[in-house]
């Protein structure tokens, strides 16, 4: 018995990265998937990897109309739908001096307006007991140079889940967080190995567990979000960091030199 037998879920950003390690676990724990994202190569071979069970969908997650058809075509597919993570999202630096609007304000509507018409357009199929889960980042709270448009939105998934756990409590319908640190994911956009054993090592300084997590970490803290395990958790973040963010006093850099 798997813990999702029978369920249904919806993954944004479900073809690469923590989306798509998260993907992976909800079909060997007995769910069918939709997953969805911008890049038809990427989707395709996600949907391939992972077999009849999942179901790919191209959809951009700003765009309230395509989110609308995704769900609606999810619930065509597998006949109904159980749990959302709502994890698509970008990334781009927004130095304060140097910025254009149009990239700051794409990052918003990306992160924070798609994730909240995500919700809602699948909203109407969802039932008591169904699981809404949306993708925060420790970039929230950990004043990164450059990186104001993706912390306000990550700051906002912080304060949308509060309020949507207060509205959505009286149907029997959860939402939570999952707050990634630290992920070796392509968001990062490092491209040889160099790069990427350089960015670690960066990184692993600052995190008490000395090194960066995993995406299949994050997936089963989703799962666990995703399934019956978590029936009374509402309103709150899972933060899945290594310790940075609790402990940072812990982190190599000050306890190592």
């Amino acid at each position: 018995m798997g813990k999702l037998d029978g369920k249904v879920a919806l993954i944004t950003g479900g073809n690469s990265g923590i989306g798509l390690a998260t993907a992976k676990l909800f079909v060997a724990e007995g769910a069918k998937v939709v997953i969805t994202g911008r890049n038809e190569t990427t989707l395709s071979s996600a949907a391939e990897e992972l077999g009849a069970n999942v179901h790919a969908i191209k959809a951009e997650v700003s765009d309230p109309a395509s989110m609308e058809n995704a769900v609606s075509a999810a619930v065509s597919v597998f006949g109904r739908l159980d749990i959302v993570f709502a994890n698509a999202g970008i990334a781009a630096p927004t130095p304060i001096g140097s910025t254009e609007l149009s990239v700051f304000e794409n990052v918003l509507r990306v992160n924070v307006t798609g994730v909240f018409f995500t919700v809602q357009a699948a909203l109407p199929h969802l039932k008591e007991g169904a699981s809404v889960i949306l993708t925060g980042s420790t970039r929230a709270t950990d004043g990164a140079p450059g990186r104001s448009a993706y912390a306000a939105s990550k700051g906002a998934i912080s304060s949308m889940v509060r309020v949507l756990a207060s509205e959505l409590s009286p149907r029997g319908i959860r939402v939570n967080s999952l707050v990634p640190g630290a992920t070796r994911t392509p968001i990062w956009k490092q491209s040889t190995p160099e790069e990427k054993s350089k960015l670690e090592a960066a990184h692993a300084r600052a995190i008490p567990l000395k090194r960066m997590g995993d995406p299949e970490e994050l997936a089963k803290a989703a799962l666990f979000l995703a399934s019956d395990d978590s029936s009374y958790i509402q309103g709150t973040e899972i933060v899945v960091d290594g310790g940075a963010a609790a402990s940072p006093l812990g982190a190599p850099i000050y306890t190592q030199g």
